[in-house]
Parts: C-alpha cells; structure tokens; sequence
C-alpha cells in the first residue's frame, strides 16, 4: 500500500512539474498584455539622453533619473535573454523568447506602438565593458527582431545601462542582473 502511495504521488509529480515549468516561462500572451498597458500618452523620449543619465548616473536609483523617470512609469516587460559568457551570441535556447517577442509586437494590440529595448549586465566586469557589452546585447536583440522576425526596425530603439541599474535588493554581480527589459514607448508615427 506504501509503495503504491509513493508511486502515486511520484506520477502526480512528474505530471505536475511542466505545468509548473510552463507557468513560470514567457508567453505571448503575457508580453502582449505587460506592455500593451499604455495609459495616456506616452513621454517624448530621447534614447540619447536616456544613454547619457545611464553612464553619469552610476550609483543612482533609475527613477530618481529625470528621463530615465519618464520611461519607468511607461509598461515595460523583463525578459531571460541568455548570452554567451562576456558575448553578444545569443543562446539557441532564448531564439524560442525572442520569436513571442515578436509574435508579441506584431499583434494587433502592439503593432502601432515602438519599443525600447534596454540591455543590462552584472557587475563582474569594468564599468565601460559593462556598458559597451550591454548596448552591444540590446543591439543585437533588435537586430534579430528585425531581421529574423521582421519587425519593423524604424519601431525599436536600443541602449545599454551596463551596470547601472541593478535588480533592487539583489547583488549587482548576480546573474538575474543580466537581463533585458522592453518598454512601449507609445504610439509609432511613420515619417511622411
């Protein structure tokens, strides 16, 4: 009777395990209903600027930022994309990521809205390398999105924070400081 308790409670386990999985990963629908939060209009954002407050800005809370402000009240998404160790390559394994992304941004709920694509880094390496390596990543995530999915590329911006902003109460080396974030931006308007 033991043995078929601890059977029974193994099988319910593996059963209940992918579920588990797969509530915790990215979907579609999700990215599509974070950043399709717009309420109002959307600040004028300069990526220039926003550059700019990154690298002057260090030791500093994001919000506390004047442009960086604006863009942190906007809907924003946090994504696992993985990279190759002190790389810009990709890992197969987020090219499942990057393509709901863009399933994501070609819905119907997002495709009149642009998007900046934020790349952060741990605190492992020096603050420059940190920077360049993180505007490198966000270059690359919309790169991919533009070319291999066929966003439309006039809709996406890019910058890297290096170090600058790290996840708030974690280590600034810790691994979940790598990451990438999305940010609507409001209403896209092709040039004439």
């Amino acid at each position: 009777m033991i043995s078929r308790k601890i059977a029974l409670a193994g099988f319910t386990a593996a059963l209940l395990l992918p579920a588990l999985a797969l509530a915790q990963q990215v979907s579609e629908q999700r990215i599509i209903n974070g950043l399709g939060k717009l309420q109002g209009a959307a600040p004028i954002v300069d990526v220039e600027l926003l550059r700019q407050e990154a690298m002057n800005g260090s030791g500093k809370q994001m919000s506390g930022l004047p442009n960086w402000s604006k863009v942190a009240r906007l809907p924003q998404m946090v994504v696992e994309i993985d990279f190759a160790n002190d790389s810009v390559a990709i890992e197969p394994e987020s090219y499942r990521t990057l393509g709901m992304i863009a399933d994501a941004l070609h819905h119907p709920n997002l495709w009149a809205y642009k998007f900046l694509v934020v790349g952060h880094t741990s605190s492992t390496g020096t603050d420059q390398h940190n920077l360049d390596l993180s505007q490198q990543r966000a270059d690359a995530i919309k790169e991919i999105l533009s070319t291999t999915f066929a966003v439309d590329p006039s809709r996406l911006y890019a910058v890297g924070v290096g170090e600058y902003f790290p996840i708030e109460g974690s280590k600034s080396e810790a691994a979940n400081n790598r990451r990438v974030q999305l940010y609507n931006l409001g209403v896209f308007t092709r040039k004439p």
